[in-house]
């Protein structure tokens, strides 16, 4: 009603839209709905943001020379425990965070996940989602690091979930992020309210050149033959990992001491840390057994406990079934009672008795649940090339741990690509650990990466990458795949083991066997100060002396020092004098152990070529390696496909992976028909004969390279024939003797078959023995400027094949030039036209007596006779000389009239000589110099072209084609 009677009141004004505004309402062209809008004078001011304070703590102190910071209060305020570290540029957060309910358990459900992201280093993932995936080896092999030395310092019933989770927010590259990110993890713990008995503090150890480094950088470490972290509390050791080039105990000894006053001064900025920020600890739930109820458990099942493990005699499941029925029977008694709260706890308590026997045991007699001394290493079982067909293989057993170790040989491609934010890029020694089911006797599940896998794995990869070859030396990428087939203890350690063998039967030249093995520790402690009382060091541990002791130290090694080591415990701590004395006991079990295993396999095994891989990097120009991968690398993956090998191209190189070397032979032959290789002297090479002319083969080889086979150095054997010995297509294994004047390949048949005869009929014959010394390598073709032709001279360059002199091993320095046959001559003419120096008008000369003699000698058939050609042209230049000594005296002596047959020495510019038609052409004529050697002749525009096969003509050679045929012009003949 109200509104209709503004409405009325509005159209009895003359202008509506004042009205509507005057009413304090809103029109439709505002953009908005009917409705009231308040007044100016009535609208309040527009809120702005306050500023907030985020109140931050921050400690700051230095160790080995470099500035730490702890800080908190800034990021992740809502994290139980949130602590930032950093070191220079590279800053760690670690947040803890406790689960809210009670569950039932018997176990601390603690998990710790590192990650690295890849915006910690400014780059964008590589991947197809452009984001990070699943766990990489690395991050878990650091969550693992961070894990180890907090887990004991958990008070003991304390089994609520924790979850801590490091993520490293920038990087340098110049630190290692992981043991930063440990002690920030012991920093959040602090300043968390759940119950925990630290701080510890973690510090990594390297030594370059003899003297130890804190905290190295990443550049450090590269050169450094240790790479030590070490954790601990104040006066105790939690946590060993080492990687190590045969260190000496007493040198490790010597860097553990050093470690441990330097990790301990991560406390104190921690303990500062957390009375400043550090909320108060909560009183959590702790599942602690009764005493009344431990009592009465124990009265019923130590003693039949006590004699099951009195017995050596039981096996591992002999002794499990035994503790088994000692189990059920003591249920069966609780049930009768009806003890309901008994029944709860009764697999614990009967796990905490059994552990109380063993230990008791082992502490006062000295006995062992196998009936062994307390520093006796189990029985041994080595056998190399179990698997033969294998690249290499091998099957170690230790008591009843069996573990079968594998090698696989790859190319350099096939090397793991890492993405982490520091080390290397690429990792060429892999070591895959495998754990299945069936070596428990279990059933399970495998699916993806596990982090006790990854561990163990991790931990044999560094005890043999220190005995691996340089990378220059053995460029191959390596796997061995450890399948374990039976767990009784240590399989890692033997794995270590039966990886050594493997690598050797691999045919891999490692510097010294590997192997490893586990010391354990039993100790008696007082309960009321928690002093250790007595002690007990156990060499070769069971898997059941693994989960009832105190410890789990694996040590790797060499006779001359150790590669790896990795220490687990369970108490909280353990003095360090007692780690320094298991070191010895460590070494003496390696010595033991290492004496089967040389005497299985002491030195790398030679593989056949049926099963060993073959690797070969040849060196071409980027020319040649652009021909040989085709368009969009086409040829490349063709030549792959029909031979099964890899190929990877670099900068310069090729690098050919082949299974045997029947397969690398198909794919160099390949290679080499396309583009070939650098040519040297006395290298064999695979050809086949083009064409046949009666002074030798041509020869098609090395990627479409033509050589000059000639008839003398076809058989150790007179031969008169070419095609007696050889036939156009036929593929031979040629040997390169040399080069000729030009840089033509010389090749021989006979000097890559046994001499029957004495050297010195061959070198009558014309052979031009092979130089052994050191090898040249020929330049390609491209290389030749025609420069270096014109300065060369014949004293510079080997001799012809008809010259009776052993070639010169200096002339293989020369360019290489390739020969090419009259029909390439043709082609060479149509594509590029012969030389115009010449003016002159040919004219056919008359054939006196003498030019008709040495017109036979010259195209004789038994030319191959140098001997007798040398006697015969002697005589006829001398007949010559006589009768045109007018003439001769009227010429200089650079262009003097070669009456002798024509070598490629006295072939030079200016040179005349008479020469005979040998084929005509559409362009011009192909000149028999004489002696073997091919001219061409262009026809001039306005000269003659009546020509026929068989004339002469005198000529002279004015210039040299890039392939180093000679173009002759016509002389006047006054």
């Amino acid at each position: 009603m109200a509104m209709s009677s503004l409405a009325i009141r509005a159209r009895a004004k003359g202008n509506p839209l004042t009205t509507w505004r005057a009413l304090r309402l809103r029109n439709i062209c505002s953009g908005g709905r009917f409705g009231f809008a308040a007044s100016e004078s009535d609208a309040p001011d527009p809120p702005v943001a306050g500023t907030k304070f985020l109140e931050s703590f921050k400690e700051e102190f230095e160790i080995g020379s470099r500035v730490i910071s702890l800080e908190t209060g800034k990021i992740a305020r809502f994290a139980n425990g949130a602590v930032v570290l950093g070191m220079e540029e590279t800053k760690v957060l670690s947040t803890v965070a406790a689960g809210k309910g009670d569950a039932v358990r018997d176990f601390l459900p603690l998990t710790v996940d590192y990650q690295e992201k890849q915006f910690a280093q400014g780059v964008i993932p590589n991947t197809f989602m452009r984001r990070e995936g699943a766990p990489k080896e690395r991050e878990l092999l650091c969550g693992r690091l961070i894990d180890r030395p907090i887990r004991p310092l958990f008070p003991s019933g304390f089994y609520h979930e924790i979850q801590i989770m490091a993520s490293v927010l920038s990087s340098d590259g110049k630190q290692d992020p992981d043991v930063m990110a440990a002690n920030a993890t012991s920093a959040a713990l602090m300043l968390s309210d759940i119950p925990w008995g630290g701080p510890i503090g973690v510090v990594r150890i390297g030594r370059i050149c003899g003297q130890f480094i804190v905290n190295p950088t990443m550049d450090e470490l590269s050169l450094s033959d240790l790479n030590l972290v070490y954790a601990c509390t104040r006066d105790k050791t939690l946590m060993i990992d080492v990687q190590a080039r045969e260190i000496s105990e007493k040198d490790l000894e010597a860097g553990l001491r050093l470690a441990h006053p330097e990790a301990v001064k991560y406390l104190e900025p921690q303990i500062r840390l957390a009375a400043r920020a550090g909320n108060q600890k909560k009183e959590y739930k702790l599942s602690m057994v009764p005493e009344k109820i431990f009592e009465k458990v124990r009265n019923l099942a130590e003693v039949p406990i006590e004699a099951v493990f009195s017995d050596p005699s039981y096996g591992k499941f002999e002794r499990g079934e035994a503790l088994e029925k000692i189990t059920q029977a003591v249920k069966t008694a609780l049930e009768e009672e009806c003890d309901e709260e008994s029944l709860k706890v009764l697999p614990k308590v009967v796990d905490t008795v059994r552990k109380e026997v063993v230990r008791k045991r082992i502490i006062s007699e000295g006995s062992r649940v196998d009936g062994r001394h307390l520093d006796e290493v189990r029985p041994i079982y080595c056998e190399a090339s179990y698997l033969p067909i294998l690249h290499g293989s091998a099957l170690f057993n230790r008591g009843d741990t069996q573990v079968l170790c594998t090698v696989t040989l790859g190319a350099p491609q096939d090397a793991q690509r890492l993405d982490s934010l520091v080390g290397p890029p690429t990792k060429r020694f892999m070591l895959h650990y495998s754990f299945p089911p069936f070596c428990i006797n279990e059933i399970g599940k495998r699916a993806g990466l596990n982090r006790r896998e990854v561990g163990h794995g991790t931990l044999a990869e560094k005890a043999l990458l220190a005995v691996l070859p340089p990378e220059d030396d053995f460029p191959y990428t390596v796997r061995i795949n450890s399948e374990v087939m039976a767990s009784d203890g240590s399989t890692s350690m033997a794995t270590v083991c039966g990886g050594s063998m493997a690598l050797m039967d691999a045919g891999i030249p490692l510097r010294e066997h590997v192997a490893g093995v586990s010391v354990g520790l039993v100790t008696d402690v007082d309960p009321a100060t928690g002093e250790i009382r007595d002690y007990r060091i156990l060499t070769d541990i069971l898997g059941l002396e693994d989960h009832l002791g105190d410890m789990d130290f694996k040590i790797s090694g060499t006779r001359n020092g150790v590669t790896a080591i990795q220490l687990d415990i369970k108490p909280a701590g353990i003095p360090l004098d007692i780690i320094c004395e298991c070191l010895e006991h460590a070494h003496k079990g390696r010595l033991q152990i290492l004496d089967h295993m040389e005497k299985e396999i002491s030195v790398p095994r030679t593989q056949d070529d049926r099963n060993s891989p073959r690797i070969v990097t040849l060196k071409f120009s980027n020319d040649a390696i652009r021909r040989f991968i085709g368009p969009l690398g086409a040829l490349k993956r063709k030549i792959e496909e029909e031979t099964g090998a890899r190929i990877s191209v670099g900068d310069g190189t090729i690098t050919i992976a082949a299974k045997n070397q029947t397969m690398m032979e198909k794919v160099q032959d390949k290679v080499d028909f396309i583009i070939g290789r650098e040519i040297e002297v006395g290298g064999i090479y695979k050809g086949i004969v083009t064409s046949i002319k009666e002074y030798g083969a041509f020869v098609e080889f090395n990627g479409g390279q033509q050589g000059l086979l000639h008839i003398s150095e076809l058989s150790h054997e007179p031969v008169s024939k070419v095609s007696d010995v050889v036939s156009v297509g036929q593929q031979i294994s040629l040997m390169c003797i040399g080069q000729d004047v030009r840089g033509n390949i010389k090749l021989s048949l006979k000097a890559t078959s046994p001499q029957t005869g004495s050297g010195t009929k061959n070198v009558l014959k014309g052979s031009a023995p092979v130089s052994k010394e050191t090898s040249n390598i020929w330049a390609s073709l491209e290389k030749l400027s025609n420069g270096e032709q014109k300065k060369s001279t014949p004293e510079e360059l080997p001799l012809s094949e008809n010259e009776n002199i052993a070639s010169d091993p200096s002339a293989s320095s020369t360019p290489a030039v390739v020969i090419r046959s009259a029909a390439e001559c043709d082609e060479e003419e149509k594509s590029s036209g012969l030389s115009k120096t010449s003016k002159s008008t040919p004219k056919r000369m008359g054939g006196s007596k003498i030019v008709n003699k040495l017109k036979a000698v010259q195209s004789s058939d038994k030319e191959s006779d140098s001997a007798l050609s040398s006697l015969l042209s002697n005589t006829l230049s001398r007949m010559q000389g006589e009768k045109d000594d007018s003439e001769n005296n009227n010429q200089s002596d650079k262009e003097t009239d070669v009456k002798t047959p024509m070598t490629p020495q006295k072939l030079k510019l200016g040179t005349k000589v008479t020469a005979k038609v040998y084929q005509i052409r559409a362009r011009g004529l192909v000149l028999d110099l004489g002696g073997g050697i091919r001219g061409m002749y262009r026809f001039e525009p306005n000269g003659e072209k009546d020509f026929s096969v068989g004339d002469e003509l005198q000529v002279q050679c004015s210039s040299f084609t890039t392939k180093g045929v000679p173009v002759m012009s016509l002389v006047d003949e006054e």
